[in-house]
């Protein structure tokens, strides 16, 4: 099988493919000819699969994205405008948990649903790193409190931006202000020389955010331990990722002990119209 591949039968030579091909490989010879490819296509391609979900007879495949492989897409399981809108709006940061861990296949679900979130060229150069263990996720949570007090001592205009004796003092009290007592903690990593690497861990860990939200799980941005673990030395050795790879954010995980039953005001949106 070559790069392309178009079912004649099928075909109904729409030009929907061409037209939504973000790197401009299809194209048509003749007015009525098949969609074909440019020369050195597959080199190019980003295997997107735009072309292959965009064609409504299931007509064209490429070598990366075959059509009997993509899932169809249900209109009956779309949300409507108003329900996508109360989601969002109703989404809270949990700080809370209970003493209960979160299955495996959930976790694993949040982090499927969350790969495909958009990546520049389509490179996906997410990888997740999943603390299960609630001690090792406290372990962790030392560890920043460590970096804290490093901080405190030779940056200390930044750990007051930081609240950072704030977070020292809790802990030395008993209480977890890093990692709140979660049962869970995800990180996304990714290869540190990429440019695309930030937002891509950024863009995943929102999905992943909200995909929890969907699912009843609790999800907030652990990001003191995003911080530290960019930085310090001890944390990236604990957290052992791969070569070159660096951690772009974190997220603790786990069950709400609390359900929330209003929405609060934010400030207006600051818009500037052109």
């Amino acid at each position: 099988m070559g790069f392309l591949t178009v079912d004649h039968d099928k075909c109904k030579r729409d030009r929907v493919c061409a037209a939504e091909c973000p790197m401009k490989l299809i194209t048509f010879k003749e007015p009525d000819s098949f969609p074909g490819s440019v020369k050195g296509a597959e080199e190019i391609c980003v295997s997107c699969g735009h072309c292959v979900a965009v064609c409504p007879n299931k007509a064209i495949s490429v070598s990366t994205v075959n059509t009997v492989e993509c899932l169809p897409i249900n209109p009956d399981l779309l949300p409507k405008p108003e329900q996508v809108e109360h989601f969002l709006k109703s989404r809270r940061s949990i700080r809370s948990f209970k003493n209960k861990t979160v299955d495996r296949t959930i976790l694993a679900k949040l982090i499927d649903i969350a790969s495909y979130a958009p990546s520049g060229h389509n490179i996906q150069p997410v990888h997740w790193l999943v603390i299960e263990d609630k001690n090792e996720v406290h372990r962790i949570a030392g560890l920043v409190v460590d970096w804290t007090h490093y901080m405190i001592e030779n940056m200390p205009e930044y750990a007051a931006l930081m609240h950072l004796e704030a977070i020292c003092s809790a802990w030395d009290q008993g209480s977890d202000r890093i990692c709140r007592d979660a049962p869970h903690i995800i990180i996304a990593h990714a290869p540190e020389d990429l440019s695309m690497s930030q937002g891509s861990c950024t863009i995943a860990l929102s999905y992943l955010e909200l995909a929890a939200y969907s699912m009843g799980i609790g999800a907030c941005w652990a990001g003191y331990v995003g911080a530290a673990a960019g930085l310090y030395p001890p944390l990236i050795q604990e957290l052992a990722l791969p070569e070159g790879h660096k951690a772009f954010g974190a997220m603790m995980i786990g069950h709400p002990k609390y359900r929330y039953h209003k929405i609060p005001p934010r400030t207006a949106p600051r818009i500037i119209w052109r």
